[in-house]
């Protein structure tokens, strides 16, 4: 089963509930402007009235709303803020030096397989507690992924698709552990899957 780009963004009607939020959204934006602007209104009457002025309301409501639209206009073509201290830039040009403590994701993959087959190298219980487990689940992932099946779940056809000399590496424990010569051949293997 295959699922292309456009059935995934769809051109299918758009849910009513995306309607109702952005209305719901310009309606409650339009009720916050209005009470700020109405709680603006009051504080400026009474002040003005505190010391004796009177300006006509509609007056006092016009600028209310112009300094609320100039602040709204500002702050949508304000640039946007700088990069915070220590995060990554996006830039095309890389400063030319490196973090060697930060955490990089494929090191840690590639330390997940070095550590054991190095402590592994010259211990066949060792390689096959830690190491052949992997592998198994590698070859697992590998059958569901392509044929949709695990060696677990149809035996006969995973056996048919990993080979007879891949079929018996991963379901015996081994005598002892494999060169890296023979260890290549079962990763190749792996990857023809």
């Amino acid at each position: 089963m295959s699922t292309s780009i456009d059935d995934l963004l769809g051109s299918g009607e758009e849910p009513t509930g995306a309607a109702e939020r952005i209305s719901g959204g310009r309606a409650r934006r339009l009720l916050r402007t209005v009470a700020v602007t109405a709680a603006v209104v009051v504080v400026i009457v009474v002040g003005l009235r505190a010391v004796g002025l009177r300006v006509p309301l509609w007056i006092i409501i016009a600028g209310v709303l112009a300094v609320l639209a100039v602040r709204r206009v500002t702050a949508a073509l304000s640039p946007p803020p700088p990069p915070r201290a220590g995060t990554r830039r996006a830039t095309g040009e890389e400063p030319g030096t490196w973090n060697w403590s930060a955490r990089d994701a494929l090191r840690t993959a590639i330390n997940g397989w070095e550590r054991p087959l190095d402590w592994c190298a010259d211990n066949r219980e060792r390689f096959t507690e830690r190491v052949l487990p992997r592998l198994g689940e590698l070859a697992d992932e590998r059958l569901r992924q392509r044929h949709g099946v695990t060696r677990e779940s149809d035996p006969v056809r995973a056996r048919a698709l990993l080979g007879e000399p891949l079929w018996t590496f991963l379901g015996t424990p081994v005598r002892r552990p494999p060169s890296p010569r023979d260890l290549a051949a079962i990763v190749a293997e792996l990857e023809k899957l």
